[in-house]
């Protein structure tokens, strides 16, 4: 393995070759479960969720040598839950006194590359990212995201100060968005199959419920550090959300700036639409496997054609009423969130209305 010296701690030294872990995956791989998942890659049981296995070794090499600061931003979520909207609304929160809306490098720059994913983008190298893993980080804040449960992320973001903010959808709208996105330009009609195993947790990252409790707790038992966000609050009432948003991350609005439209400005600029609309987001593709303008779908909420198609809504009520029956939430706001799903879910299958809207709708944002 190579290896190359700390200048700040000149006798610490780093590796910088993934060789030594590459053979460690490799001997690790056959070891753990595995089931095919809504990707091409297939997925592995690694420390109790659903990994992808072509990340695998990058989530370990970022378990063991990420370095993260107390002015890190950390964007956690789950996967198709507003990630890519919410990496937008940040970086232009965090980056307002420095462009404005005719020059941010939104208008020329994917999200992505703007708010890099530690296990997508940053660990997916032949060598360390140096920045990564040091103590003094080449700039302040770094602007972070993540798709690792709360359980499995580097112990150095669990110890430091740094912030974490996670967005959680209703997962009806998860199931229909992640299947959109998994077989974007292929043939495919989502079914009972695939509900059934999105709701035993069955798809990259999951299960969804044991992702969204995790972040959860961890926003009670530490709302100095952990603050938790639902993509139908945001879609809601932006602009209170985004004041929320901003003084959680440190960057609180101004009364001078709110009585600017500064917070409305934002929203106008990284609302869907504009996102959609931006030649950047349009052409291309992420990682040269996913195009650019599959982030950016509807981004509806209770979108109902996650009913709609399923041959046998019943099948659809079963895999759920299942799934709740198996998570002890006692009476925490996702608990009665999902019971309410379900509530919600039975009445619209059953007499193909939509009854519960408003009331879920509301219950969901608060």
């Amino acid at each position: 393995m190579n290896l190359q010296t700390n200048m700040e701690h000149p006798n610490f030294t780093i590796p910088t070759s993934t060789e030594d872990l590459d053979q460690e995956v490799q001997e690790l791989l056959p070891s753990l479960p595995k089931e095919e998942g809504w990707l091409t890659s297939g997925i592995c049981l690694y420390q109790g969720f659903w990994c992808p296995d072509n990340l695998l070794r990058n989530v370990i090499w970022a378990q063991k040598h990420f370095q993260s600061h107390d002015q890190d931003i950390i964007l956690a979520s789950f996967p198709k839950c507003g990630t890519t909207w919410l990496k937008t609304l940040i970086f232009s929160i965090v980056n307002r006194s420095r462009y404005t809306s005719s020059n941010t490098p939104l208008l020329t720059t994917t999200p992505h590359k703007l708010v890099p994913f530690l296990e997508i983008d940053l660990f997916d190298k032949t060598e360390l990212p140096v920045d990564l893993i040091g103590t003094t980080p080449s700039m302040s804040p770094r602007l972070l995201s993540t798709h690792i449960p709360c359980s499995s992320l580097p112990e150095s973001i669990k110890k430091s100060n740094c912030r974490v903010v996670y967005i959680c959808r209703n997962p009806f709208d998860v199931v229909v968005s992640w299947f959109h996105f998994a077989i974007e330009g292929k043939p495919g009609k989502l079914d009972e199959e695939h509900f059934e195993s999105f709701f035993k947790g069955q798809v990259a990252l999951g299960p969804f419920w044991d992702h969204v409790l995790g972040y959860w707790k961890e926003s009670l038992e530490k709302p100095h550090k952990t603050s938790f966000f639902m993509y139908e609050d945001l879609k809601g009432d932006i602009v209170s959300h985004l004041k929320r948003l901003a003084e959680f991350i440190g960057y609180p609005f101004s009364i001078e700036e709110e009585t600017r439209g500064v917070i409305q400005e934002i929203a106008d600029l990284c609302s869907l639409k504009n996102l959609r609309d931006l030649e950047v987001n349009k052409s291309g593709s992420y990682k040269e496997k996913f195009a650019n303008d599959s982030f950016f779908r509807k981004g509806e909420i209770f979108s109902h054609a996650i009913w709609l198609q399923f041959s046998d809504p019943k099948v659809a009520r079963d895999e759920y009423q299942s799934w709740c029956w198996g998570i002890d939430v006692s009476w925490s706001f996702p608990g009665i969130v999902c019971w309410l799903g379900f509530l919600h879910f039975f009445l619209v299958s059953v007499f193909h209305g939509d009854p519960l809207n408003f009331l879920f709708c509301h219950l969901l944002a608060h």
